[in-house]
């Protein structure tokens, strides 16, 4: 695996075209089968597009990560990215939503993708004021909902339907489609 450099910053609307670029390769067709986040077998079509990345970037409290691999000065390039927004206050613990997670599929199973969890929910706890981070992750997707269990999440068994007959959020391949959400408290960072 190449060595990276990693340097993190947030999303403007510059970076759009390149954020559907690594979204699509780490969640759809063939390129994303080289990683182990691919949902090609669950679903077509796509997995973001402009105009929900504009509104995304657009909507206060929310904001999306970009992890850079600065190791080559004159070429720096994105290799992971998440979204991260604040909700609103949920049974008196304000919360942040984390999804979009991306990692190059090329540079995959490296460690980049724990760093990058690792400072969305720094960003979430210190910059946003959140105490809880929550995700959906389809439920039938037990290795990745395995990966966020060792990382501190835990199941919720609140599920969540799939939105079917939405093209925006992919194309389904199967019928039985849903989320399940996830959830950790989140610490000070020593």
């Amino acid at each position: 695996m190449p060595t990276v450099m990693l340097s993190f910053r947030t999303a403007t609307h510059d970076d759009i075209p390149a954020l559907i670029v690594l979204v699509t390769a780490a969640y759809r067709g063939d390129a994303s089968r080289q990683g182990w986040t691919t949902e090609a077998d669950l679903l077509d079509g796509q997995r973001i597009d402009a105009q929900m990345l504009r509104a995304d970037l657009e909507t206060p409290g929310n904001l999306i990560l970009l992890a850079i691999d600065s190791g080559d000065e004159d070429r720096p390039r994105l290799v992971a990215c998440a979204n991260i927004a604040a909700q609103s206050s949920d049974g008196g613990i304000a919360t942040a939503y984390f999804g979009m997670f991306s990692v190059d599929p090329d540079l995959q199973g490296g460690g980049i993708g724990k760093l990058v969890l690792a400072e969305a929910e720094r960003i979430a706890h210190d910059t946003l004021g959140c105490a809880r981070m929550r995700m959906t992750v389809i439920d039938s997707r037990e290795e990745l909902i395995a990966y966020y269990e060792r990382r501190g999440y835990v199941r919720t068994g609140i599920r969540k339907p799939f939105p079917y007959g939405d093209p925006r959020y992919g194309l389904p391949k199967r019928d039985d489609l849903q989320f399940e959400i996830l959830e950790k408290t989140l610490e000070t960072q020593p």
